[in-house]
């Protein structure tokens, strides 16, 4: 059987970005001494992990692996979450939300307050308490315009706050991780893939993935022109009404804000052939969180956010 030009074109194109991104995970092991890779569940850190493995097998990842909890998970990102943990035999930490909140290091939104934003505080401390000096993240260039103005480094200072006037040059691929003490680096190995890229890696490289990615019925009801779900971390308002729906999830964030779309996408070949045709991306359609303002991202970067 024949391979298109189109299909060929994607493998090499696949085949580059994998090579990329085990060059950037080897060079920050290589030039960091305690790195950590971020890891929610979601999609993209599913990659990252899987990356991950391939760049330093046959030895074990060679660092931990790091979730920051909000307490407003959903519970199959959650078992999913400890089920790859054990699967690549990495460390994994949790660092949780709801700790700052006890500490008084963060205020208490309430039980039905969205705590993405609050996930700052949380990550900054385990990076100190830790004394990890570079953090591994799934963050693409096509997800917001305020990632795309990030490099594949990005420099935080001893506060952990990103200045996108002050970053490093990357010509040529080359990579500078030299920090002082208290300071730390971000490494994203997936800047130059997009929401596609992503998707057609997984399929090629069986990746397991939570099962709220595919099509499944949910209890669902729409607020601000999202499907949001129905549990127990949301409160209905009065002209809210629940309905049976068949949705996915095209991101995985806080149970609170995260929103579902309308899909029957149940395999990997169907929501390959629904992303194609989209011209939204997933955070500018499903995250409540980012439709604040237009600098609602790049705000939260700069105080130190993922």
């Amino acid at each position: 059987m024949s391979t298109s030009n189109n299909t060929r074109d994607e493998i090499h194109s696949l085949d580059y970005l994998e090579s990329h991104a085990v060059f950037i995970l080897r060079e920050v092991a290589a030039e960091c001494e305690r790195p950590v890779l971020l890891f929610s569940g979601g999609k993209d850190s599913a990659v990252l992990l899987h990356l991950a493995s391939k760049a330093f097998a046959p030895q074990g990842i060679p660092f931990p692996i790091l979730h920051v909890d909000t307490g407003h998970n959903f519970p199959e990102v959650l078992a999913y979450r400890d089920a790859q943990a054990a699967r690549y035999g990495a460390q994994l930490l949790v660092a949780r939300v709801q700790d700052s909140i006890d500490q008084g290091k963060v205020p208490n939104p309430g039980p039905f307050g969205m705590r993405n934003r609050l996930q700052t505080v949380t990550l900054l401390d385990a990076i100190t308490e830790n004394k990890f000096d570079a953090a591994f993240g799934g963050a693409r260039r096509d997800e917001d315009k305020a990632r795309a103005k990030e490099r594949v480094l990005s420099f935080r200072d001893s506060f952990g706050q990103w200045d996108p006037r002050q970053q490093r040059p990357e010509l040529w691929h080359l990579y500078q991780g030299k920090v002082n003490s208290g300071e730390h680096l971000r490494a994203f190995p997936l800047s130059d893939w997009t929401e596609l890229d992503v998707w057609t890696y997984i399929q090629q490289e069986n990746i397991i993935l939570p099962e709220i990615y595919f099509a499944h019925e949910r209890d669902v009801f729409l607020r601000d022109s999202m499907w949001l779900s129905t549990n127990e971390f949301v409160e209905l308002r009065a002209d809210e009404v629940p309905e049976r729906r068949t949705v996915r999830y095209r991101t995985v964030g806080d149970a609170s804000c995260t929103g579902a779309v309308l899909s029957t996408a149940s395999t990997l070949s169907e929501i390959i052939t629904e992303v194609s045709t989209t011209n939204v991306s997933e955070r500018g359609a499903t995250r409540a969180d980012d439709k604040f303002s237009e600098t609602a991202m790049e705000d939260r970067k700069r105080e130190g956010y993922f």
